[in-house]
């Protein structure tokens, strides 16, 4: 970045923020050196923040203690069955128990608890609807509800003990679930129960099998009355047979299908006569898994307790398909080998390279890729009229996506999309599904770097709905295929909306204009939209505004849940700040806290890591992190500037910035926070010699990674919950990014902290929760170990043996931070 550019950005910063006035003297006299062309630069967005705030300290004991005192904010919001009013759940002041509220949409109310007779129409789960929408049906405490849109009537149709699944209308209106591995038929009116069909994993049963020696072939030859009883069990078989296919009051006979296999998905088709089967491995059979001490037990005893296996353990997995003809009572295994790319070697290069290490030769090994069903709950999709289902497959590689269909005559995958990637394919915006009323597909796709909206007739070529630089998601197809309603922040990176789009125009259509963070649920006659909307300090609440809105209509506000005393505290609203990169052309967005006044030395600086790496935090919206948001506040009040990065990796800039850490994890980020370092030397006054780091999961693997290879970047660095070695990590987040240990080690020794602790000069503080089933307590004592016999000093670690990855305890969260606090102020 040249000096000209790192004064540009600091004028923008500086005009953004009222409370800059020292830094703002210091590059007044370069104002009149930038041109007007040199200013057309990612802009600073600052918060208009209406206080109502005192001059009340924030306090660690304050901001750790039970969440309860912000307001216990709305979750889940939805609709009642009339469109009339919403419903969300608040959690009980006190205790775990969520309460049901019903409020009206056109009222600035927070409505009123629900009693316990009227849950079941609220706390609708697996809730489907019927294909002329006059139905809806949903589950509730394990039972069947359905109610009629058109008599405005409910029924429950089960009572029983019985988990009903995958819930879903038939043709003729009849409700289909599923119980274990048989689907039923409900019809609405009568009540009548019927077994649609049944499969089992196992070898189906004969009445007489061949015998598997000699000694039994001898047998049956030499005695009759062994002779005579398999001939009167081949005749009760058969007679049963006739019976079952010539009685129209017989059950279906049970479909077998290999046994060892479990249930992955399964879908019956709206007419009743097809069902697709996907299975895999069945998993107790498999000895991949690992176990984790947990030591408070009220029996005081050690409790070892089963846990997720190791990206290094994990075996490869391949799921099957089959195409069940429930009236023949049949099955037919779908080959995976139509895809394009199902046997290429995607991983030759990784493979040659890691071989050349080891002084080897590679040659190319076009063996079959494992295969699997995508796993979501909406991964196998059948087009209403019955005669054609779309499934979402990936490979086990992680670097091919297919959307596929299968024609019931021609009994074979054709591939409608292939999303390809040389990193991984995103695992969020895979969102797909036919339209209503056509035999078109809609889906989401990374392809242009960007996630975005597509439909493809099943015979034709594929059209973008959305194009741009933005990110789309959460999207809702109307009844009548004309609107796709979804979330997407196309005016800034870090501002969501929501949007509607034509789907014979294309056109765009903002509904909102709230600058925040903005989701929303549209309601059973489409003619509202329930909003969940937040701002950078205020928690969020529900609004609703009509789903044909304009994004000038200024929307109700339905709750008011935030608490007085929230309120009341003096809350620092962080400026958005696009830093210049030092190795990419887009810039690198940060919450950046500043202390108001001017000061007669240069300032002290923390740098916050976000955790989940693929995760936004630089947005104008509530955080996720909000105790560390308060704690952010709290610093600055003690005269700490702080600057929170979507250091490469985060969500919400597209394929490339998320990529950018493939087979070197730790590397791109690193060097996103020596930029956001220099931008907080130059341009908020800190003294680069009291800048301190800090952040939890993958927060902390950065904060490892910084301070063991950038060893005078930070002056101290907290580690929370940290990961040390990617080899003892999930296989479903790593493998993605550094594929598997025993195929590229390279990339794992590239990207994992304990590699690098001889880097270590400055303090390190490590917190480690003990009953930590995502990132293993033993990545912390693995470190420590190699710590001690680096004859490191300057570390020490605190344990929390009830806490798992997110800590629970409040006095847990206080004796971490306080310990955080104290490094910072001991160093900085």
């Amino acid at each position: 970045m040249t000096k000209q550019q790192k004064t540009i950005f600091a004028v923008l910063l500086c005009f953004s923020l009222l409370s800059c006035s020292a830094t703002q003297t210091s590059v007044n006299s370069n104002l009149e050196k930038v041109s007007n062309t040199e200013q057309k630069v990612y802009s600073v967005i600052t918060p208009k923040v209406v206080s109502t705030a005192t001059n009340q300290s924030i306090t660690l004991e304050r901001i750790m203690s039970d969440p309860d005192w912000l307001g216990r904010q709305p979750q889940s919001p939805g609709w009642s069955l009339d469109s009339q009013q919403v419903t969300y759940l608040r959690k009980r002041e006190g205790s775990v128990i969520q309460d049901s509220y019903l409020a009206d949409p056109k009222v600035s109310s927070n409505g009123q608890q629900v009693s316990f007779d009227a849950l079941h129409t609220l706390r609708r789960s697996q809730e489907v609807v019927s294909n002329d929408a006059r139905f809806r049906a949903w589950v509730f405490l394990d039972n069947i509800f359905v109610h009629d849109h058109q008599l405005k009537t409910t029924k429950q149709l089960t009572r029983d003990a019985v988990t009903s699944r995958d819930l879903a209308f038939l043709a003729d209106n009849r409700l289909a679930y599923r119980v274990y591995n048989s689907f039923y038929a409900l019809d609405i009116e009568t009540g009548k129960r019927e077994l649609l069909v049944s499969w089992r994993y196992a070898d189906k049963p004969e009445a007489v099998t061949p015998p598997n020696d000699f000694i039994a072939k001898e047998q049956i030859e030499l005695i009759d009355y062994v002779a005579l009883k398999r001939k009167q069990r081949q005749q009760l078989s058969d007679y049963s047979k006739q019976i079952k296919s010539n009685n129209p009051t017989a059950s279906p006979a049970s479909i077998y299908l290999p046994k060892g296999m479990e249930n992955v998905a399964v879908a019956l088709s709206p007419n009743a006569d097809y069902l697709i089967v996907v299975g895999t491995e069945d998993k107790p059979n498999r000895q991949d898994s690992d176990i984790m001490p947990n030591y408070i037990q009220e029996d005081g005893r050690i409790a070892a307790e089963s846990v997720r296996s190791r990206v290094a353990d994990a075996k490869p997995e391949s799921d099957k398909v089959w195409l069940v003809d429930i009236g023949a009572g049949s099955s037919h295994e779908i080959s995976f080998k139509s895809l394009p790319g199902y046997n290429d070697d995607v991983l030759a290069d990784v493979k040659r390279e890691n071989a050349v290490a080891r002084g080897e030769d590679y040659q190319v090994n076009r063996l079959p890729r494992d295969i699997r069903l995508l796993r979501s709950s909406q991964s196998v999709q059948w087009h209403s009229s019955g005669d054609v289902v779309a499934l979402m497959l990936e490979a086990w590689d992680n670097k091919d996506r297919w959307i596929v269909s299968l024609a019931l005559d021609d009994k074979k995958f054709v591939t409608q999309h292939r999303l390809s990637d040389e990193a991984w394919i995103n695992y969020r915006h895979n969102g797909f599904g036919w339209l209503k009323r056509s035999k078109t597909l809609f889906y989401l796709s990374e392809e242009t770097g960007y996630s975005q909206l597509y439909v493809k007739p099943l015979n034709g070529a594929p059209k973008a709905v959305t194009q741009g630089e933005y990110v789309v998601d959460s999207v809702t197809i109307s009844n009548d295929d004309t609107t796709a309603y979804f979330k997407a922040n196309i005016k800034h990176p870090g501002i969501y909306e929501i949007y509607r789009a034509n789907l014979e125009s294309d056109e765009v259509t903002a509904i909102t204009d709230l600058n925040g963070m903005t989701d929303y649920v549209l309601s059973p006659d489409e003619s509202t939209l329930l909003l969940t909307h937040s701002k950078l300090t205020m928690p969020p609440e529900l609004y609703s505004v009509a789903s044909d809105a304009q994004g000038s209509v200024t929307p109700v506000k339905v709750t008011s849940t935030v608490s007085d005393e929230f309120l009341a505290q003096a809350w620092v609203a962080p400026s958005i700040v696009p830093v210049p990169s030092s190795h990419t052309d887009k810039p690198i967005y940060s919450r950046v806290y500043l202390p108001q006044g001017n000061t007669q030395s240069k300032r002290k600086a923390v740098v916050f890591n976000h955790g989940a790496g693929y995760l936004q935090n630089a947005h104008m919206g509530w955080s996720g992190y909000f105790r560390e948001f308060m704690f952010h506040s709290l610093l600055v009040q003690q005269g700490y500037v702080v600057m929170d990065m979507d250091y490469r990796a985060s969500a919400g800039y597209g394929r490339d910035w998320r990529t950018a850490i493939y087979r070197q994890m730790g590397t791109p980020e690193t060097q996103d926070l020596v930029d956001g370092v220099e931008w907080l030397v130059e341009n908020a006054d800190v003294d680069r010699e009291r800048i301190g780091t800090y952040g939890g999961s993958y927060g902390g693997f950065m904060t490892f990674m910084a301070l063991f290879t950038e060893p005078e970047l930070f002056q101290a660095g907290a580690a929370l919950r940290p990961v040390s070695d990617w080899a003892h990590y999930n296989h479903g987040y790593t493998s993605n990014i550094l594929n598997t240990p025993d195929v590229d080690p390279i990339a794992y020794r590239r990207s994992s902290p304990i590699y690098f602790a001889e880097g270590l000069q400055k303090p390190l503080l490590i917190n480690a929760p003990m009953i930590d089933n995502n990132v293993f307590f033993v990545d912390v004592v693995r470190l420590v170990q190699r710590l001690i016999e680096l004859e490191k000093e300057n570390f020490e670690t605190a344990i929390y043996p009830v806490e798992p990855h997110g800590f629970v305890q409040p006095s847990s969260w206080l004796d971490e931070y306080r310990r955080i606090f104290k490094l910072f102020e001991d160093n900085l």
